[in-house]
């Protein structure tokens, strides 16, 4: 079974069926990836602010890739002609050669490999070109998923929505690579490309929120992509049911109140609202700092929530 990925990551996530139940497999397949490198000018906050980032297919974050543990990933990226940097791919998923898979291509190139997801969990790819600090502080980077093999379990329950949150940096237009590696002129974290994307208690430009119904497992792939500073995940006015560190099923820990997740690492959060009653929670990094400079976003849970919010092709919502 091959299938493609554009530009829209919606069409690999409904090609496999991933969305929000997956079945276990005795065979592998080889999953079809395709990008291209687009140095852009982006909007980087509610209020139609713009920014020249670099990204993978125009947006920050890339697109989705989710696939199962076992399958071929056969991957190809294009450095489009238009622009003016070599560039990579980096995914963290893979076991490969550095120097051989992971090298730079000039603009106009194509670079293509293949590698087996070895292990379930979620994990970042970004690029690894030289001088990585600025590829990764300019937005190139996203989320692939790989599904454990063995399916749903007692201990890795089937959620009713997913929802992929990447956290990364919003630095000044022009910041050198030393200042970057200082975290001098930072100005904002961005949460799936935009400062308070999901937070309209601290942003009145933000017009997107996540959503669910009361009861529901919401399950949250969030990956950190900033280039010096660990995230402290916490649910205000929750608590993680779960958490599954890298995103294996394997490392499970309960009831967690905030956890730590390193630059370019991630981790799965199951978070369980109440049952008989509407209620908001804020998904915050709880160094502050961060937090009221961008890194909320906001889950709304009430029986009007949207049913096609957090399923298919709106688990990261543009």
């Amino acid at each position: 079974m091959i299938t493609k990925l554009s530009v829209r990551p919606h069409v690999l996530v409904l090609a496999l069926g991933l969305a929000t139940s997956f079945a276990p497999t005795a065979w592998a397949k080889t999953v079809k990836v395709e990008m291209t490198v687009k140095e852009v000018e982006i909007q980087v906050d509610n209020k139609g602010t713009k920014q020249n980032m670099w990204t993978y297919d125009g947006t920050i974050p890339g697109p989705l890739v989710r696939v199962t543990e076992g399958d071929v990933v056969d991957f190809s990226l294009t450095n489009d002609a238009a622009n003016k940097n070599s560039h990579s791919m980096d995914f963290h998923a893979a076991i490969v050669d550095v120097l051989d898979e992971f090298a730079e291509i000039k603009p106009g190139g194509t670079k293509k490999f293949t590698f087996e997801a070895k292990y379930p969990g979620v994990f970042i790819y970004h690029c690894g070109a030289s001088a990585m600090v600025e590829h990764i502080a300019r937005g190139m980077y996203g989320v692939i998923i790989v599904d454990p093999k063995e399916g749903f379990s007692k201990k890795f329950p089937k959620p009713d929505r997913e929802y992929v949150l990447v956290q990364g940096d919003l630095f000044r237009e022009g910041t050198s690579v030393d200042d970057l590696l200082d975290g001098k002129n930072w100005v904002g974290s961005l949460i799936n490309g935009r400062v308070f994307k999901y937070d309209p208690v601290h942003d009145q430009d933000a017009t997107q929120t996540l959503q669910a119904k009361p009861g529901e497992r919401v399950r949250f792939y969030y990956v950190n992509a900033n280039v010096n500073d660990p995230v402290a995940l916490h649910p205000i006015a929750g608590i993680w049911d779960r958490v599954y560190d890298h995103g294996n099923p394997r490392n499970v820990s309960e009831g967690v109140q905030t956890f730590t997740i390193p630059p370019a690492s991630g981790a799965i959060f199951d978070l369980v609202p109440p049952a008989n009653r509407p209620t908001n929670n804020a998904i915050v990094d709880h160094a502050m700092r961060r937090a009221l400079r961008g890194a909320i976003s906001v889950l709304m849970t009430n029986d009007e929530a949207d049913p096609t919010l957090g399923r298919a092709d709106k688990l990261i919502l543009r």
